[in-house]
């Protein structure tokens, strides 16, 4: 059910970044289905003001109550952020397990993530939510990854968390995880030595992205569409129309109102995308809140350019290109490029529009490399391997006294390239 006071009741049109009620409550519904929860009952609840016992009125505590005695509900779902007061308020209210929109999106995190260092991320998230609050068992301490157990059946005791305990496995989990991103620090430097741009795809959660990561490069990445359906960082090389090599990164969807708790799981996420030299926007065009999303998106990367620890840096916008997806779903790409100027149309469903995504993505990582013809001594072949490996070839003439090329370089390579070989620069 959806609690709201800041949600407009869904019009006919889109309404730009005001969240729609509906859109909201279906995001709610996807949330639940996307874990095995069967949906039986659903409500929009206008908040006038949030009582701090429990959230909602006492008539509306009392409907739905009714609701879920009719329908032998087992667990009820607040799409909304509960105290531990209120938590517990509404299930002896209600005389069943409820669980807040917090508690839903980390059970689903606890479920999908893969990686040693997602699953870490997650299980921190999830004691630190816990810590103030009644749980059925903490038995997931043991796990290395899965669900945490909100959703347990009626009929388990209630404990109170043993705080201390807690802290004790906190403290050990960050330990570890600051061994993990060390281990990911040394990689990531190891992959900044591979001469090939990154490209990172990004978005709300369930836009497509996997779908579109996979149709550009044939890979067999997990993609259905459910929310959240990839948690962890994947990477494949990819070969453009000029025939640059990059490097593709399929990233975990991002969703309004994400949970404190979650911010630093996102960290595998959020430093590939500062790292990368163009990224991809891809926005669910036919989704009726895809406004909305696009600002919950650009939120998230604005948080990252400020502050002195800033992730992002200040002209990240400079590098995104936006890709309006699931063009099928609203009549083609003819239908929707119009609405968006400077914008890419695709179905990565069907195909279309993945040959100008490829073009854009071509001119934007040419858009900074300036051809500049050098001249190599033939037996110069160590400089030429470089310039090949590193460098996009434009042109290449070979004489007896001297190979010269056109060759596109970034920016960091052609200064590297012309300090060490000063005599090699002829135009540019």
């Amino acid at each position: 059910m959806l609690p709201y006071e800041k949600y407009e009741r869904a019009p006919a049109h889109d309404i730009g970044t005001v969240r729609l009620a509906d859109a909201r409550l279906a995001e709610a519904v996807g949330l639940a289905a996307s874990i095995g929860v069967a949906i039986v009952h659903t409500a929009i609840h206008p908040l006038r003001q949030r009582r701090p016992s429990t959230l909602m009125g006492e008539g509306q505590v009392e409907m739905v109550h009714k609701a879920i005695e009719a329908q032998h509900v087992t667990v009820a779902i607040v799409d909304a952020a509960l105290t531990p007061v209120q938590q517990r308020n509404l299930e002896k209210a209600w005389g069943c397990k409820v669980i807040d929109r917090t508690g839903l999106i980390l059970e689903i995190f606890g479920e999908r993530a893969r990686t040693r260092e997602g699953a870490l991320q997650v299980e921190l998230a999830h004691l630190d939510y816990q810590r103030t609050r009644l749980v059925r068992s903490w038995t997931h301490l043991e796990r290395q990854r899965g669900g945490f157990g909100f959703l347990g059946g009626p009929g388990e005791s209630q404990i109170e968390i043993d705080r201390r305990l807690i802290a004790d496995r906190m403290i050990r989990i960050k330990k570890e995880l600051d061994q993990v991103r060390r281990t990911r620090g040394l990689h990531r430097r190891a992959r900044e030595k591979v001469p090939h741009p990154v490209v990172a795809l990004v978005g709300y959660t369930n836009a497509g992205k996997s779908t579109l990561f996979n149709a550009m490069t044939g890979a067999d990445v997990y993609a259905q569409d459910q929310l959240f359906a990839t948690l962890d960082p994947t990477m494949r090389a990819i070969r453009l129309p000029s025939g640059k090599t990059v490097i593709l990164s399929d990233t975990v969807g991002f969703i309004s109102e994400l949970p404190t708790q979650l911010v630093e799981a996102f960290r595998a996420t959020l430093e590939e995308v500062a790292a990368a030299d163009v990224i991809l926007h891809v926005r669910d065009i036919a989704h009726p809140d895809s406004a909305a999303q696009r600002a919950d998106v650009i939120k998230v990367l604005t948080e990252m350019a400020d502050g002195a620890d800033a992730a992002l840096d200040a002209d990240w916008q400079s590098r995104v290109i936006e890709v309006l997806n699931k063009a099928d779903l609203v009549g083609g790409i003819l239908e929707v490029v119009p609405r968006e100027a400077g914008a890419v149309a695709v179905s990565a469903l069907t195909g279309e529009g993945l040959d100008t995504l490829r073009a854009a993505l071509d001119a934007r990582l040419s858009a900074d490399r300036k051809p500049t013809d050098y001249r190599l001594a033939p037996a110069d072949g160590a400089s030429l391997a470089w310039l090949y490996q590193h460098g996009e070839v434009l042109a290449r003439q070979d004489a007896e006294e001297a190979i010269v090329l056109t060759v596109r370089l970034a920016p960091a390579d052609r200064q590297k390239f012309e300090q060490q070989h000063p005599d090699a620069v002829t135009s540019g």
